[in-house]
């Protein structure tokens, strides 16, 4: 993954068989699709990798709970399966998160026990554990801090838990290792097409090095998520909304907040949605919120009505209510919901489920969907490349596909979750000891994971390192803010970047971190 050997390829002029455009959880998916089908594949992301919506997730792989409350027993059984293959496929980097509901009531444990039960048999042979119930004194062993008060018991399921932009990063080296290429920091600006309006190529924008490319390819796939109409208004500038937005907020605590392995899942909300804790790299994860959002960004801010919602709800659920200052980092993402009703506001009446759509200049888009069923989207939207461009079918072969880097994982080894790559990383501290150094103590940050993100990962700003190649920025901001200018100079020694580029780098990185921090 080295960026200017990329742009090397893209100077080439060589005709691509498919352009995707988009660089989250879809898009990269569709690269590895593509590319182990053996496509020429190129993918161009906007921003960085997972820079928004894939990077912000609940860390869940998980069949959806809520979704068989609601009926939609055909996603539960899709995603549960996704589960099971992701779990196999890149064990470094997903785990088998326990669960437990509490219940307060004298029908919610059988309640709970029913439907998990069916969650559990939709998973079939790819089931990460039997549901359970379990006695109060077993709730109060497995969650110390829930409120005891009128506790009956509680509910034990399995479900999976991962890290987003690790696991995006790794599939992109499966990706590149297949054949495909993906480039950062490289917008698309237009859709090129022959006199018969269909599209025969694209431009774009290299915003690192400031340069414009026209590339030639025999088809494009807009996996854009939350921007999805943006590329569909290049294409059609009369195009109607398909995308309806909505805004997920997850708060960061302390372990002391959830101490032990365990989640806690709230079944029901006041909003009628569930709220999870779930342990996280020493920390603990909490959200989300669902909020209808009117536009679209690459940075979106957590409204004050959503925090409120989030620290109002745990705190009913725990024997120490979590304050202002007890959080770490805020973040929030946007759902990139496909839309059934246009005139619809209420985010429940769109489709969690995804969709293709094919416009008449040949433009394939794939809207909608989440990380869990991202394998399976990438499937669907090749086969409807090949479909749409007349090409033989060739057969999906990610489903059996180890993810790169995999490997059982070790908890004695603080680099676990790199995988195989793990011992590469321990090779460049046994040339150079001095990366042997913390980065930061408290949150097991290695210098050497910065040289490691520049040479083999496509890092190219301290973000890129900070937010997603480690999760510094969504574990603990302020942390982050203190490791920002040593980040930035190894950062800027390895690449070659002046002083001039570092001072810019710590400004604009610790601007955005602050939107991190609650006020």
């Amino acid at each position: 993954m080295d960026r200017d050997s990329v742009l090397e390829i893209i100077k080439s002029n060589i005709t691509w068989d498919l352009v995707i455009i988009g660089g989250g959880a879809t898009g990269i998916g569709a690269l590895l699709e593509a590319a182990s089908r053996g496509y020429k594949a190129l993918l161009l992301e906007q921003s960085d990798f997972t820079k928004s919506t894939s990077s912000k997730s609940t860390k869940l792989v998980h069949g959806g709970v809520r979704y068989l409350a609601q009926g939609d027993v055909k996603l539960v059984r899709e995603a549960s399966m996704e589960r099971g293959l992701l779990y196999r496929n890149a064990p470094h980097l997903v785990k088998n998160q326990i669960f437990i509901i509490p219940s307060y009531t004298w029908w919610g444990r059988p309640w709970y026990t029913i439907g998990l039960k069916l969650y559990d048999f939709l998973a079939g042979k790819l089931s990460m554990g039997a549901s359970v119930a379990i006695s109060k004194a077993a709730t109060i062993a497995h969650l110390p801090t829930i409120k005891p008060e009128n506790l009956r018991g509680g509910v034990l399921y399995h479900d999976g838990q991962f890290d987003d932009s690790r696991l995006a990063i790794n599939v992109l080296q499966t990706a590149f290792e297949q054949g495909g290429y993906a480039i950062n920091y490289m917008a698309v600006t237009n859709l090129l097409k022959d006199a018969a309006g269909k599209i025969n190529g694209i431009q774009a924008y290299d915003s690192e090095n400031h340069q414009a490319y026209t590339l030639q390819c025999k088809m494009v796939l807009n996996a854009t998520g939350v921007f999805t109409d943006q590329i569909l208004r290049l294409d059609n500038p009369g195009n109607a909304p398909s995308i309806r937005p909505s805004q997920g907020v997850h708060l960061v605590l302390d372990k002391d907040f959830l101490p032990g392995n365990h989640a806690l899942m709230v079944p029901k909300t006041e909003d009628g949605r569930v709220l999870f804790l779930v342990p996280w790299y020493g920390k603990v994860i909490v959200g989300t919120t669902d909020t209808p959002i009117a536009e679209a960004s690459l940075e979106p801010q957590a409204l004050e009505s959503e925090i409120e919602f989030i620290l109002k709800t745990a705190g009913q659920y725990l024997t120490r209510a979590p304050q202002r200052t007890d959080v770490r980092s805020i973040f929030a993402g946007l759902r990139p919901l496909a839309a059934v009703n246009q005139n619809s506001q209420r985010t429940k009446e769109v489709s969690r489920s995804h969709k293709i759509m094919v416009s008449s200049s040949g433009l394939v888009s794939i809207l909608g969907g989440k990380w869990t069923t991202f394998r399976k989207m990438a499937e669907e939207a090749i086969d409807q490349i090949e479909t749409t461009a007349n090409w033989p079918h060739q057969p999906s072969v990610t489903h059996n596909l180890k993810i790169h880097a995999a490997a059982e994982p070790d908890p004695s080894n603080q680099l676990s979750n790199y995988g195989t790559d793990a011992v590469l990383i321990q090779k460049l501290i046994a040339e150079q000891p001095e990366l042997g150094a913390y980065l930061s103590t408290s949150l097991g940050i290695l210098k050497a994971q910065v040289i490691w993100a520049v040479r083999e990962e496509m890092a190219r700003t301290v973000e890129d390192f900070l937010a997603r190649r480690v999760r510094a920025l969504l574990l603990d901001a302020q942390e982050s803010i203190r490791m920002a200018p040593e980040t930035v100079r190894l950062m800027a020694q390895e690449l070659n970047l002046p002083e001039t580029w570092q001072h810019q780098q710590v400004q604009e990185y610790t601007k955005l971190a602050r939107n991190y921090l609650l006020k």
